[in-house]
């Protein structure tokens, strides 16, 4: 008998093959039969009629940072309301194991370092996991049964440097001895099912002491060391973050990152490619390491994303304005000498001149600020302001558009939430970024889901996505964009017997009303341990989705049931060969 059978529906099944009219039945968390409309003839515990409806393999996340969230939050919201039934995570060299078991204070600075580089709440990380593991196996096991997506997790460089080096870790080169302990402890966290090595090393990452964090110290040797360990794995891969990923490479970059992914014989994905018709040479620049990488044995992907992600700013607490160069020690300040500094025009001036060089990369996108919008305001001053441009408010009082937005900040010491709208939504942006998109080594993706919660909110990148294909831009065909969501993914990652639907594969279905489907705006919400609070999205035309053939959402509501698996390389995954 099987357990469910869904009647009527339009699959879309992953392959980029055109969609068919489908009866899909589900026996013991696989697809157990797709056949011809009425031609199912074995009884069901329960049916629908899902007629009108386009029936997809679940979505596939190759870049989230759910670590810590899946211990509160089972359900990975708003990941899985958006169709999204796998993630992958422990990624930019940051996890929550290993932990050495001598050193409980270990347990805090990584706390602190998550809450500093991927804007966790602090509070959220304190009182939301249980912190009772030490090996990278046991923070597996500590998931296992209690999540309701399926999730596989990368081992995170700073976490195997700081456990055999200690406070060295920042500063510090391995001995030999410790080089030796340091791949003892991975290649046991690779037997355990962890996914590979992921690292970073760009300048943007630092602890919550202000140091650079663990990776960033580690020179290529090191680096092509645990490269190489990755090979002697099943179902393993490597993530990689340089400076150079948020605007362009630099020729030691593609140098390392070539070497790292042939060495491991192992596919090495990076993110986000940034695509901006107003800076033609970023994406042949960023793509080099690819070409190099497939004539030198190895594999090399670029994630990107297809939607433009809002992301506010605030000049009260951290954000992506403190990772322009110079701008870190002005926002560092405590709150009145920061205001004072912000009104000092010959302070501004200096801002804006390191806003505008080279050196600030990709940041000097953030820099356009008569294009911000106000958000939430806090003082009776400021009153009337939310949602209006600063633009068009510095032009009523006569005041340069920074200087504008100061006062206007300054009036709610620092507090308001700022908007800054995207400077890359123009035409030749998007005719380029479909042209990018069939790139082979191009792959959608870098939502940081789980991670800089109260800042931006890319977990609905696929329902906005598709929303956008079907009803919008329509740059990308239907079984294309699934295509793109799913098998793409799972199939750069190695995940067995998923992202398509065929009978024998595991049972992770999106149902979903191509008439509807999108994503509603971000709204903060204060649902996190602690009241602290994030950006949640709700998810439109949604009908349904399963993980492993059990509902896990109906029409954007959680179900409770928690069906997902800890995906464990070589077991879970496959081997993605380079050589």
């Amino acid at each position: 008998m099987l357990d469910h059978l869904i009647k009527g529906a339009t699959v879309v099944d992953g392959t980029g093959a055109p969609g068919r009219a489908a009866d899909l039945g589900i026996r013991d968390g696989r697809i157990a039969v797709v056949a011809a409309p009425g031609t199912v003839t074995e009884p069901a515990r329960t049916s629908e009629d899902a007629t009108g409806l386009i029936l997809a393999p679940g979505f596939v996340d190759p870049h989230t940072h759910y670590d810590a969230q899946l211990f509160w939050d089972p359900y990975a919201t708003p990941s899985l309301n958006h169709g999204v039934t796998t993630v992958a995570g422990g990624n930019c060299g940051f996890t929550l194991a290993p932990l050495h078991p001598d050193r409980p204070d270990d347990a805090d600075y990584t706390r602190r370092m998550m809450s500093k580089v991927e804007g966790m709440s602090l509070v959220a990380l304190e009182e939301g996991a249980p912190w009772n593991w030490h090996g990278f196996g046991e923070y597996l096991d500590a998931l296992e049964g209690r999540i309701a997506v399926n999730a596989g997790f990368m081992v995170g460089h700073c976490a195997l440097r700081r456990y055999v080096m200690g406070a060295d870790a920042i500063g510090g080169q391995p001995t030999e001895e410790q080089l030796a302990a340091m791949l003892a402890l991975f290649h046991d966290a690779m037997d355990a099912g962890a996914w590979g090595l992921s690292t970073t090393q760009s300048a943007t990452h630092s602890d919550g002491d202000g140091n650079p964090v663990a990776s960033r110290h580690a020179r290529p040797a090191e680096l092509l060391a645990l490269s190489r360990a990755v090979a002697d794995h099943e179902g393993t891969q490597l993530e990689a973050i340089v400076a150079g990923c948020l605007d362009q490479f630099d020729d030691d970059e593609i140098d390392l990152l070539v070497e790292m992914s042939a060495a491991a014989g192992r596919p090495l994905n990076w993110n986000v490619l940034t695509i901006d018709a107003a800076v033609p040479e970023r994406v042949p620049r960023q793509l080099i390491p690819s070409e190099r990488a497939r004539k030198a044995g190895g594999r090399i992907v670029a994630l990107t994303m297809p939607i433009l992600t809002p992301m506010n700013m605030s000049l009260g607490t951290f954000c992506a304005l403190n990772l322009i160069p110079g701008w870190g020690d002005i926002l560092g300040l405590p709150i009145p000498e920061r205001t004072a500094a912000l009104r000092d025009p010959d302070v501004r001036a200096d801002m804006l001149r390191r806003a505008a060089s080279k050196e600030a990369g990709v940041f000097r996108r953030l820099t356009h600020f008569d294009r911000y919008v106000i958000g939430d305001t806090y003082s009776a001053a400021n009153d009337g302001l939310s949602g209006r441009v600063v633009g068009d408010i510095a032009a009523e009082r006569g005041q340069e558009a920074f200087h504008c937005l100061v006062e206007i900040c300054a009036q709610d010491e620092l507090r308001t939430v700022l908007w800054p709208m995207p400077t890359d939504n123009d035409p030749a942006s998007w005719a380029l970024r479909q042209e990018t998109w069939e790139h082979e080594d191009v792959l959608l993706g870098g939502s940081d889901a789980g991670a800089h919660l109260d800042r931006m909110c890319g977990a609905p990148y696929t329902t906005r996505f598709l929303g956008d294909c079907l009803r919008g831009r329509k740059l990308v065909g239907l079984e294309r964009a699934v295509q793109m969501l799913t098998d793409d993914p799972a199939r750069l990652l190695g995940l067995r017997e998923r992202g398509r639907i065929a009978e024998g594969h595991h049972a992770d279905l999106v149902l979903f009303d191509p008439e509807r489907i999108d994503a509603g705006p971000a709204t903060l919400v204060h649902d996190l341990p602690g009241d602290s609070p994030r950006l949640d999205s709700r998810a439109l035309g949604i009908v349904s989705v399963r993980v492993n053939g059990v509902e896990t959402i109906r029409e954007d509501v959680v179900t409770g049931a928690v069906p997902g698996t800890v995906l464990r390389s070589g077991r879970d995954t496959e081997t993605v060969s380079t050589r």
